[in-house]
């Protein structure tokens, strides 16, 4: 998501996200809308892992997370800055930044009738440190200490100053969830959700499709009720074009072949194709930590980062629908710079090969590059190439179909090299740094920079986040000399819709997926 977020929030390319759930279930409508319109349909390849916060880290899931949870704070549309929403106020206590304090509105209540609560916030909080699930959302919470609840205060007690926590507490890894039904020390398995947000969860099928049904109790941030919505699980990107040929999606997200995209048609009447600002990154996660540590050696990593022909990517295998990225923090987001540009040449083997022999390394070096299918699975046959130029590397291809088992495997490291793409938590260039490159991070690939810990601190100090450029290029300059990642490319969030749908251009605009601005025609 992945773990991963957004692999995203931890979204890898043509993945399959099912996790926990066995069966199909209706589930009880309780402040439901009950509109007999038909529900606008959702297809995406970018599928729900898991109902539990506490359990996933990921885009698919994270983005109906937005919908039936609440947070203390939300983003709204085109905002930096999250607002108030299960929270009248929110604000630092503390000059230093270690503290930070919400009062919690006194009119929510969750689906189940039971009330949202300053102690249900610190029970929600509490149980994502205790689990601590290896796909969970622990380490972006790795700067709190404690939680106290007192009244309908919440104060959180950090570590160290972080000026970014409101947008950390503002993600789904600060959904509310009731404590009567999810459990303090596991996760919860039943196929329902209790929440608060704009939307209730009518139905769940495992792997294939939930319905969500506007939540007429709901208080808070969203102040546009919106219409129900079908979403509807594919397994790779060709599966979400036959829906979407065959006309039964009328959204397309987070799904469609490259060629498809690049190939809508603008003066088409019955599409509407929108671009969001979001920049989604890939990266090429290497194992530093592998039992025969062919990329333990800095020099090897090295290499690998001189092979990749980006441009090519690109053009070929992504038909001009990405943009080559050459740093951790992407293009577009403030702080961006071009650090594996300026350190290592473009599809060089003359470059990698005195990296090797420099280092006394024998040639060919045999690795293993997990990926998944589709899309994914043409990437990495392309990467093979690339890297078995002039005889330097053996790659062999290991592809996974099921997204969760691939994320065990990563985190397990049978990967010495896999693919991995990264959605932005929130809108900041720390969410490309802290949760992929600090200590305790979601790669879990063996890499620790006492070095880059300490400018992450220096980062987190300023509430003007300008402040913090310098810094931010300085962590790059040294990912780049370590190569533990390898940046290979990024784009736009890009959804299609047909005419007869409004409001999807919302769907594009940053990691909150907003259902509630959907609309007919």
């Amino acid at each position: 998501m992945s773990t991963f977020m957004k692999i995203a929030r931890l979204g890898i390319a043509a993945g399959s996200f099912v996790l926990l759930f066995t069966s199909g279930c209706q589930l009880p409508q309780t402040g439901a809308g009950t509109g007999d319109e038909r529900p606008i349909v959702i297809g995406t390849a970018s599928s729900l892992t898991s109902l539990d916060p506490a359990g996933v880290y990921d885009n698919g899931s994270w983005a109906v997370f937005s919908n039936i949870y609440q947070g203390l704070l939300s983003f709204g549309p085109g905002s930096p800055v999250p607002k108030p929403d299960a929270a009248e106020s929110c604000a630092f206590t503390s000059p230093a930044l270690t503290a930070y304090q919400c009062k919690v509105r006194d009119d929510i209540t969750f689906s189940s009738g039971k009330p949202l609560t300053a102690a249900a916030v610190k029970r929600s909080f509490d149980r994502i440190l205790r689990i601590r699930d290896p796909l969970g959302p622990a380490s972006l919470f790795a700067n709190l200490v404690s939680v106290e609840a007192r009244g309908p205060l919440v104060t959180f007690h950090l570590a160290t100053a972080d000026a970014t926590w409101p947008s950390k507490i503002a993600t789904g890894a600060g959904s509310i969830v009731d404590p009567a039904e999810f459990p303090a020390n596991r996760l919860r398995e039943e196929e329902s959700a209790s929440g608060s947000g704009p939307y209730v969860l009518a139905s769940y099928e495992e792997g294939k499709s939930l319905t969500l049904r506007p939540n007429t109790a709901y208080k808070g941030a969203v102040t546009t009720k919106g219409v129900a919505v079908e979403v509807r699980y594919f397994e790779t990107s060709q599966e979400v074009e036959e829906a979407w040929n065959s006309r039964t999606v009328d959204i397309a997200y987070a799904g469609l072949p490259a060629a498809t995209l690049a190939g809508i048609d603008p003066g088409d009447e019955d599409v509407r194709l929108s671009v969001g600002d979001s920049a989604e990154a890939h990266y090429l996660v290497l194992n530093l930590n592998s039992p025969r540590k062919p990329l333990g050696n800095i020099a090897a990593r090295r290499a690998v980062a001189a092979l990749i022909d980006r441009g090519h990517l690109a053009g070929e295998v992504f038909k001009h629908t990405v943009t080559p990225l050459y740093s951790l923090v992407p293009q577009g987001v403030a702080g961006h710079s071009t650090a594996f540009f300026d350190r290592y040449p473009e599809a060089d083997p003359a470059y990698a090969a005195q990296r090797l022999r420099s280092a006394g390394i024998t040639t060919p070096v045999r690795i293993k590059l997990g990926h998944q299918p589709g899309i994914a699975a043409v990437e990495a046959r392309e990467l093979k190439q690339q890297f078995e130029k002039d005889g330097l590397f053996r790659v062999d291809l290991v592809e996974e179909r099921d997204f969760t088992t691939y994320q065990k495997r990563c985190l397990k490291g049978e990967f010495d090299i896999h693919l991995y793409q990264w959605v932005p938590d929130f809108p900041d260039a720390d969410t490309f740094v802290q949760p992929l490159v600090g200590t305790g991070n979601v790669l879990a690939n063996g890499y620790a920079s006492a070095e880059v810990d300490d400018v992450i601190r220096d980062t987190q100090r300023f509430t003007d986040r300008g402040r913090a450029m310098k810094q931010f290029r300085a962590i790059q300059d040294t990912v780049a000399k370590d190569a533990p990642l390898i940046p290979v490319w990024h784009r736009q969030r890009q959804v299609v819709t047909r005419s007869a749908v409004l409001g999807g251009h919302r769907l594009a605009e940053d990691a909150v997926w907003r259902l509630w601005e959907l609309r007919w025609l």
